[in-house]
């Protein structure tokens, strides 16, 4: 109940206009960002994010906050207007919101998708704010080995969740954790793996890693890829909306029903708590959900609001769901708490167990921002610059991706002045863009990156307790909860699905 006062209290830093800004043009970066196909909202906090050196915690944890729930709504934008989902977790979306553009119904989609991502954001915020201090709590009862056991869990449910790409996915992350090897050893003084270079005595800077990973590999593929704006423009030329056309009727809202809008939060937000889950998985549960439970099945992917409606509250109730493992044990649920991650490293705080009793007072804020962003900013932004949305999709691409270039390789350098972590950014981009024209998910190497350090402390920490006895990890009841769930995982996800398709008969 405090942690929940404190949160409510923390609006009241929404009153300054410097903190007011700084959300405010976080939201809107994001929706642009995740609203251009090839560009994401993890792209845009990855960019920003040498920016928060210069702001104090936080308005850096709120301007996170705003562009994570930006992130997941603006994707539905070009899903709608030109069935080209600016997100992957918008996918879902363009089954229905494209047809309804076709039959001339575009502004009215996109208001349904506001509506659905408000429901979702705010139910998301909701419980997370409820449940993050119980899930804390609870953390509390996880010891060494335990920890040890619920990360290495939470990075093989990471590369199993990458279905049909599993060895790609395995092996990306075993690169991330030798990268995260490089520099002191994390328990003795003693280098590793630097080869004589000074520079590398500290390791590689988070980051390198992240503007690498995200916006130097981007730019990479982009430059690989034909750009052809021409359906683009001519959506934007054709398409002229009015700001009334985004409201949808009460009607409409009354046929799609609140229980679809809560049971497609709930999928969204428990979809979220998986690590490496993401809000496509949530989206297309949800969706699928919604198709099982109509009594109009036959309608969804011909311009049913239903099915934009569950799409978009499934992948915004994410935002609060994948937030809980991140505050609660350090591990991220997708790419863009993995930034938001290193953002709270980089200001010195450390996810855990006592981050919601001792630095109460930093979350709440950030907290308090994701649930303003989903109920005033995304109605808000839709209704203020919604006639202009399909207009962001005719950007020349050229000049795009070389400001983009230009950001990236100046905020790696402003974000350690160290010409050496620099031309680490580079490298870690050339390294990300050969891992992704190869088919290797690259979300499984960062997140091994993060995760390295202390999955291996741990590890070591449980057998020197335990003097080298692997058995540990059985014997010991957090643990095994652990070890057992990551077998069920791992049953559910690849052993028993490819059972059910090879009993499948041909042609069915």
């Amino acid at each position: 109940m405090d942690f929940i006062l404190l949160v409510m209290n923390s609006f009241g830093l929404l009153l300054d206009p410097l903190n007011l800004t700084y959300v405010v043009l976080g939201f809107v970066i994001g929706t642009i960002f995740a609203a251009i196909p090839g560009l994401t909202a993890t792209l845009a906090m990855a960019l920003l994010l040498p920016l928060t050196y210069t702001l104090n915690v936080e308005t850096a944890l709120m301007a996170c906050a705003s562009i994570y729930m930006a992130g997941m709504c603006g994707g539905s934008i070009t899903a709608t207007t030109i069935n080209i989902p600016g997100a992957p977790s918008s996918m879902m979306t363009a089954l229905d919101g494209y047809p309804m553009q076709q039959q001339g119904k575009g502004a009215l989609a996109l208001g349904h998708a506001a509506i659905g991502s408000m429901f979702g954001g705010a139910v998301g915020a909701l419980l997370l704010i409820a449940v993050a201090p119980f899930v804390a709590e609870l953390s509390l009862l996880v010891k060494t080995t335990g920890k040890f056991s619920l990360l290495a869990f939470a990075l093989i449910v990471v590369v199993i969740a990458q279905r049909g790409r599993i060895p790609q996915a395995g092996l990306a992350a075993c690169i991330g954790l030798m990268l995260a090897t490089v520099g002191l050893d994390a328990m003795e003084p003693v280098t590793r793996f630097t080869f004589g270079n000074a520079n590398l005595t500290a390791g590689i800077d988070l980051m390198p890693v992240i503007i690498g990973t995200f916006a130097i590999a981007e730019i990479l593929v982009q430059a690989r890829t034909p750009s052809d704006t021409t359906a683009a423009t001519a959506a934007a030329g054709k398409h002229k909306l009015r700001r009334r056309d985004f409201i949808p009727p009460w009607s409409d809202i009354r046929r799609i029903g609140f229980r679809c809008y809560f049971k497609s939060c709930m999928i969204g937000y428990f979809v979220g708590t998986l690590p490496g889950a993401g809000g496509s998985m949530g989206s297309f549960l949800a969706y699928t959900e919604a198709v099982r439970t109509s009594p109009e099945p036959e309608t969804f992917g011909k311009g049913n609001p239903q099915g934009i409606a569950a799409s978009e509250s499934a992948n915004n109730a994410v935002c609060g769901g994948a937030m809980v493992p991140m505050l609660t044990f350090g591990i991220p649920g997708d790419p863009i708490t993995a930034i938001m991650l290193g953002v709270l490293v980089i200001n010195g705080i450390q996810p855990g167990p006592q981050l919601m009793s001792d630095q109460a007072g930093l979350i709440a804020p950030m907290l308090a921002a994701l649930l303003f962003s989903a109920v005033v900013l995304i109605p808000l932004t839709l209704y203020a610059i919604g006639p202009y949305f399909i207009r962001i999709v005719s950007i020349r691409k050229d000049v795009l991706y070389a400001v983009i270039a230009l950001l990236a390789v100046v905020g790696s350098y402003v974000a350690t002045y160290s010409t050496f972590q620099m031309f680490m950014a580079l490298a870690m981009g050339v390294l990300a863009f050969l891992l992704r024209r190869n088919g290797f998910p690259v979300i499984t190497m960062l997140l091994g990156y993060i995760l390295g350090p202390n999955l291996e402390e741990f590890l070591r920490r449980s057998l020197s307790l335990s003097n080298g006895n692997p058995l540990t990890f059985l014997t010991n009841p957090d643990s095994l909860f652990f070890v057992l769930l990551t077998l069920v995982f791992v049953y559910f996800l690849v052993i028993r699905k490819p059972a059910d398709k090879s009993a499948t008969p041909d042609g069915a």
